[in-house]
Formats: C-alpha cells, sequence, structure tokens
C-alpha cells in the first residue's frame, strides 16, 4: 500500500466510525481512493452527495492514527479490495472498508466457524465452548470469536490448545476489551490474529458490538451459538449470519437452564442441532475442501497416548473417576473438562460407573 493509499485508509477508518454507513459508500466504490469515492455515480448509488464526502474524510484526517501505528509496527492496516482483505467479509452487504490487524492476515483467508455465547454461562456451557473449539481448530477450522468474558474467552482457549483463532475487537486496536482478556489478547496475537475495525482511541461502546458481531459471522462459513439468553448479542450475531448468508448451529442445554433459551429459539427456527464437533463437521460438508486445503492437523484420529495423559490411562473397560484421578494425578475440575472433551470427540463414552475408551 502506498503512502496516500495509507493514509486514505486511516481516514476512511476513522470516517466509518464516525458514520457507519460509509461502508455502503466504500462497498459501491470498490476501493479506498478518493477519485473512487467521490465519483458522482457512487456516490448517487450509495445515498451520498461527492461534497458530503469530500467533507467527511477532510474532517476524518488525523495524524495521531499514523504515529501510533509507527509505534505499535505489530498492527497493520488492511483496506477493501487489497488481497490481504478476507475474501467472505468482502461478500457481506456492508464489509468494514478498513481493518486493523495483528497477527498473521493469512489465518483470515482460512476456513474459520465463529463460536459465540453468554458472558455468563453455566458450568455446562464453559465446558462445551472449550470442547467444540478444541475440537474445531483441531479439524482445521480457525475459530472466531469476540474476546468477550464466558464463551467467547472459553472458545478461544479452547482453540489455541490445538489450533489458531481470530479475536474481533469492538474497540480501538489500543483498548483491548476487557482488560482481563489482555494476557488472552497477546497469546491470539502470536498464533492468530486481533481484527478491529475502529481506529485507535475508540472507546468499547455498546453501539460498537453489533457492527463487531457482523465481522464475526461474515469471516465464517458458519455461526455456533453455545449458551444464549433470550435477549444477547449472540443472537444479533446468528441474525447476521442468516442475513449473510451463513450456517446458523446451536447448541440445546437444559430446560431448566435459562441461558438455554436463546439456543433453544434458534432451533425452533431452522438452526442446525449441534451435539459434538462431529455434528458441525457434517453441517459444513459441503465446505469440507476449503477446510482441508487450511494448514491441517497433524491428526484427526485419537491422540496418541504419550501426549494425551488422560487417554493413556484408559484400560480396558470401564474405568471411574477415582481410578483415572489417581493414574493421571489431575484435579477433578480439569480431569472433568478433558473427559468431557475427549466424549464430544467420540474417543470415550459415558456408561454406568464410569468411561469407557473407543
Amino acid at each position: 500500500m502506498d503512502e496516500h493509499a495509507h493514509a486514505q485508509s486511516l481516514c476512511l477508518a476513522r470516517a466509518a466510525w464516525k458514520q457507519p454507513s460509509v461502508a455502503r459508500l466504500v462497498a459501491a466504490a470498490g476501493s479506498i481512493r478518493s477519485e473512487a469515492l467521490t465519483d458522482p455515480v457512487t456516490c448517487e448509488v450509495a445515498g451520498w452527495s461527492c461534497r458530503r464526502i469530500r467533507d467527511l474524510l477532510e474532517d476524518s484526517r488525523d495524524r495521531t492514527d499514523e504515529h501510533w501505528l509507527e509505534q505499535h509496527p505489530d498492527w497493520r492496516v488492511v483496506a477493501l479490495g487489497e488481497p490481504d482483505y478476507p475474501p467472505l467479509l468482502m461478500q457481506i452487504p456492508e464489509p468494514p472498508p478498513v481493518l486493523f490487524v495483528r497477527g498473521d492476515p493469512a489465518v483470515l483467508h482460512r476456513p474459520q466457524v465463529a463460536l459465540v455465547g453468554t458472558r455468563n454461562p453455566s458450568a455446562d456451557g464453559r465446558v462445551n465452548a472449550h470442547a467444540f473449539a478444541r475440537g474445531l481448530a483441531q479439524a482445521g477450522f480457525v475459530v472466531t470469536s469476540g474476546l468477550a468474558l464466558g464463551v467467547d474467552g472459553r472458545a478461544h482457549e479452547g482453540a489455541l490448545e490445538t489450533g489458531t483463532t481470530v479475536a474481533v475487537l469492538g474497540s480501538g486496536p489500543d483498548r483491548i476489551y476487557p482488560a482481563r482478556h489482555k494476557p488472552l489478547a497477546e497469546r491470539i496475537a502470536e498464533s492468530g490474529t486481533l481484527v478491529t475495525e475502529f481506529p485507535p482511541g475508540a472507546p468499547p461502546r455498546a453501539h460498537h458490538f453489533p457492527r463487531r458481531n457482523r465481522i464475526i459471522s461474515g469471516l465464517s462459513l458458519a455461526t455456533l451459538v453455545v449458551e444464549a439468553a433470550p435477549r444477547s448479542g449472540s443472537l444479533i450475531t446468528a441474525r447476521l449470519a442468516v442475513e449473510q448468508g451463513r450456517e446458523v448451529l446451536a447448541v440445546p442445554g437444559s430446560l431448566r437452564n435459562p441461558q438455554s433459551r436463546g439456543c433453544h429459539g434458534l432451533l425452533r427456527d431452522g438452526a442446525r442441532w449441534m451435539e459434538s464437533v462431529a455434528d458441525v463437521r457434517e453441517a459444513l460438508q459441503p465446505m469440507r475442501t476449503v477446510a482441508e486445503a487450511a494448514d491441517p492437523p497433524e491428526s484427526e484420529g485419537p491422540a496418541r497416548e504419550d501426549e494425551d495423559p488422560v487417554l493413556g490411562a484408559f484400560t480396558a473397560g470401564v474405568n471411574n473417576l477415582d481410578q483415572l484421578h489417581e493414574r493421571t494425578g489431575l484435579d477433578p475440575s480439569t480431569l472433568g473438562q478433558r473427559l468431557a472433551e475427549l466424549e464430544f470427540q467420540g474417543q470415550i463414552e459415558r456408561l454406568p460407573g464410569g468411561y469407557q475408551r473407543l
């Protein structure tokens, strides 16, 4: 990107923050260059006047953005129309004109599955989010979420154990939110990608998160919802996925868990019922060739015993929790979580009295 285009990108990022409908203009123009944005026909299609867009771009010039990027070379800008811009995101109705990206931009071109849910999950919801993300990453998918507390955080953590993940921010690149997830964001940047359309200094305001959600679903082949209240941002993400022509998947839960009601509503409305990673992979079978073109995991079969102490602790027949605890030395919480993940992956089954390896 030349110096003029770089400056133009930063102006557009700030202009789109002030006026979100700028994305419609850039999509109509198909370019970030001034001559394309101020073309009379393009402006008319997008409902803008040439003078208005010139004034907005002029008002949005801010040298502090350039200074911030100079001081943080691990962040870069990727504009609509550039080779590094994610191809799936380009297909949504109003793609963000500019993305601030930290990490490997090539990750954004790999097949992604969005995994979202409540910020206050139940114990089952936490285990499910971690297990689904871990299994999807192991199967070659990039797991995309919003870095929020609860399901999002568990999804990122699970994906990092076996693959990679993308975190989409609802704030500027200099304001990781929530603050307690700053260490997690650093881990994601090392092997995955942090993404935001908001310029430096943009705070995590409430109206930013629906805009963030359209990027989460827009980057992804499908959106998987793990626990959601009837009114939640996760359901907004699911609705946006439908509008973008993407698959919506939902995990059923207990009838006595209020955080399951949103998923049950999605299932009634036609979302696909997911009980395991195998279900997700079957749902995405038409895109399987895309997934297999990505960097494959070393193995999609059962983990080798020398790599997984829990699987290595199994003997023939039913193994109870006391036996597995004694053999692995893991605390009950960690052991229970790993057993749930292995059950999701189809490597063990739960039987009266314990578990049996398949």
